[in-house]
């Protein structure tokens, strides 16, 4: 049977740890988002970058990265995201504010697991109380955007370890077991699928709210186009569809004064 839901995840900004006075060097926000949608309702991801493309006079192949585009071609194509009915969860890692920067820093791709976790616990949240009865098989299908360093079996592995520790302790680890199936995350090329270009938008979207450029200028003005896609329970947004680590918001926004945007998502 098809999954009921299908869960597209990409990055941005790095894991490095290499900040500098002026700015320059690693980012300061790793930011890890997915963008969820029905099975059903899966072309629609296709339709959408089709649109687009033609919007911007691209060749119907060209694949769409974000970063790539100049701040007026990223308008009309976010505005479109926005749209499509998905619901977006997106982590929010503040790395200076990691107190232990050293255990990531020694564990390469660490940080992308955790963020992984973080992110898995929230999917599957979400799918598990939007579920339809005879509507696929109840799960979601994680798709990641293929990083060619990285190894998927060892975030299928990671992930098999985090659900039997949720077995033993499910306040602890809190990925819905009926949702996600570790034999059930793949990864491919960020040009094959119009679900993981979608992704890279919000993704990216988050990053520029958040990316102090070398003017000490941020560029928040995406996020009211994803604002309805965000996940929310009863209401809010806030570690639901937007999970901010290490520290909560009133904290972040003490430290990093970007952060003061998410205020009102």
């Amino acid at each position: 049977m098809k999954p009921s839901f299908i869960a597209y995840v990409d990055e941005s900004g790095d894991e490095g740890f290499a900040f500098r006075s002026d700015g320059s060097g690693s980012s300061r926000w790793f930011v890890l988002s997915a963008a969820v949608i029905r099975q059903t309702n899966d072309l629609q991801m296709v339709s959408c970058l089709k649109e687009v493309r033609q919007v911007l006079k691209k060749d119907p192949k060209t694949p769409l990265h974000f970063v790539d585009l100049k701040h007026e071609q990223r308008v009309p194509y976010v505005r479109r995201v926005g749209a499509l009915p998905i619901r977006t969860v997106s982590v929010l890692v503040h790395k200076p504010l990691i107190t232990e920067p050293e255990k990531f820093q020694n564990t390469k791709y660490l940080l992308y697991r955790y963020a992984t976790r973080l992110l898995l616990e929230r999917v599957s949240w979400l799918c598990r109380d939007q579920r339809r009865e005879g509507e696929g098989d109840g799960f979601a299908e994680i798709i990641f955007s293929n990083r060619s360093n990285m190894s998927y079996e060892d975030i299928r592995n990671y992930l098999r370890l985090l659900l039997s520790q949720s077995a033993a302790d499910p306040q602890k680890i809190q990925i819905d077991p009926t949702v996600i199936d570790p034999n059930r995350i793949r990864a491919v090329e960020h040009s094959k699928l119009a679900g993981l270009q979608v992704a890279d938008a919000v993704a990216s979207g988050f990053h520029f709210a958040l990316k102090v450029n070398r003017y000490g200028e941020t560029e928040p003005g995406y996020l009211p186009h994803l604002c309805k896609s965000i996940y929310r329970h009863k209401g809010t947004a806030m570690g639901y569809g937007v999970k901010l680590w290490p520290e909560d918001l009133a904290t972040t926004k003490d430290k990093a004064p970007e952060a003061l945007v998410l205020e009102g998502l």
